[in-house]
């Protein structure tokens, strides 16, 4: 079961993750959305697409920008449309 870890709580939990360029990709339904806040960064990935973020509030905390997903990926990179991939400090097991 891979877990993703912030700040000694349990953010996603899943059996189903797909791996690209050594990144977990949770779906989102895995993730618990209680420690998600929005946020309007946005970066372009030539083969995936545009990436939008959350950062993470956890026990009083902010991890700004620690959470990343395509909403519309490109079709090259379609099996992680409605996955949540994890950064800067999250500890991903697997």
């Amino acid at each position: 079961m891979a877990k993703a870890i912030w700040n000694g709580t349990v953010i996603a939990e899943s059996n189903d993750t797909v791996v690209v360029e050594r990144n977990h990709y949770f779906p989102r339904e895995a993730v618990n959305a209680d420690y998600l806040k929005s946020s309007s960064t946005t970066s372009v990935c030539p083969w995936k697409g545009t990436a939008s973020y959350y950062s993470l509030d956890v026990n009083g905390q902010t991890n700004a920008d620690a959470v990343w997903y395509y909403p519309e990926p490109k079709e090259a990179a379609k099996e992680i449309r409605d996955r949540l991939a994890f950064w800067k400090g999250v500890e991903v097991t697997a």
